[in-house]
């Protein structure tokens, strides 16, 4: 598959397994799970056909390793991002002493007043080195980031978790533990 052909792929799965499966007729299972079939029907469906080695492909290949098959490769999911309602089952971590956010710089302002919020995600994305935040930031204008004192929040009762392409999650960054690089 040509790369723009697996990026047009990995967009209308972001959008269906993040932010709309209902627009394919479908439901997220616990884990955010779908069955295989059951989304490669409902791509035909919708008039976007995909095949399952395109699926594969884009599970194997997407830059942010933004799907997952589970064990049996009968189902795949969105590792994280998702605007719908769905637990992710993802078990409590340990994170790293310091973690960062990247953002856009018409950001900064509310983010060093009032810290970092998950907004219309489910959680706050965290990247385990700046250089990942910094290419986040860049798709929200001129890049800015943030360390934050991952390791002093966990410390103090906030929980971690990490997905299974190595984004860190929590629900909120309070400003005393962020810092602008």
């Amino acid at each position: 598959m040509d790369d723009k052909r697996l990026v047009k792929v990995s967009k209308f799965l972001s959008l269906h397994l993040r932010h709309e499966p209902g627009r394919l007729g479908l439901g997220l299972a616990p884990g955010g799970w779908v069955g295989v079939d059951e989304l490669l029907e409902a791509c035909a469906r919708k008039g976007f056909d995909v095949s399952r080695a395109e699926l594969e492909e884009v599970v194997a290949r997407n830059d942010k390793r933004r799907f997952s098959f589970d064990e049996t490769g009968a189902r795949v999911r969105a590792n994280q991002g998702h605007s719908v309602e769905v637990d992710l089952q993802l078990a409590p971590a340990a994170p790293p002493a310091v973690l960062y956010h990247g953002t856009g710089e018409r950001s900064v302002g509310a983010i060093l007043a009032g810290g970092l919020h998950r907004m219309s995600r489910h959680h706050v994305h965290l990247s385990a080195d700046a250089e990942t935040a910094r290419r986040v930031g860049t798709r929200h204008g001129r890049p800015v980031v943030f360390e934050v004192e991952a390791a002093r929040m966990h410390a103090d009762g906030h929980v971690f978790h990490v997905s299974a392409n190595g984004v860190w999650l929590v629900e909120s960054v309070p400003t005393e533990y962020l810092r602008r690089l």
